[in-house]
């Protein structure tokens, strides 16, 4: 299944770099607050990586790389989640992600659900190594991989309709 789509790299340079960003970030504000009254709503669903995924797939690496740093800082400072704790996790899997999406998006040039299942696995496989270096503790690092599954569905699936969706513009 794959989709022909309009994508884009923007540059620092341009408006509407920051324009799609502060979208985007607002998404990551928006969408964790709701998965947040769900109990375990956040380590399950894992709802702040969704539209990084999006951004970067679509806009390119600078959109994603803005959407992925200032979603988790913003929603530190504003509600305090993720906890100062995770942050730096959140940040480093954010940017992996970010990474990911922008490259798979120029290699492939459209939307593929297996492409995104690629994105999904490979920021959360090395980002668990990452989790696993800063944490010390193997248990701790796959928590996604153990509850996040669903998280890692909706990214996969949601992630490949909505940028099946907007393909076009």
């Amino acid at each position: 299944m794959e989709t022909s789509a309009k994508l884009y790299s923007l540059k620092y340079s341009n408006v509407k770099t920051y324009l799609f960003a502060l979208l985007f970030v607002a998404g990551n504000i928006a969408l964790p607050q709701l998965c947040h009254l769900v109990p375990y709503g956040g380590p399950t669903l894992l709802p702040i990586y969704f539209f990084t995924l999006i951004a970067a797939y679509k806009y390119g690496f600078f959109v994603g790389l803005l959407t992925a740093i200032f979603s988790p800082v913003l929603n530190h400072l504003l509600f305090a989640m993720p906890s100062e704790a995770v942050l730096p996790i959140l940040l480093i899997k954010s940017t992996l992600l970010a990474g990911a999406s922008a490259l798979a998006a120029r290699t492939m040039k459209s939307v593929s659900l297996l492409g995104i299942l690629g994105i999904v696995l490979s920021y959360q496989i090395i980002g668990t190594a990452f989790e696993w270096v800063l944490t010390g503790s193997f248990y701790v690092a796959v928590q996604d991989f153990r509850i996040g599954i669903p998280g890692m569905l909706i990214q996969w699936f949601g992630g490949y309709a909505l940028l099946k969706a907007i393909a076009k513009l």
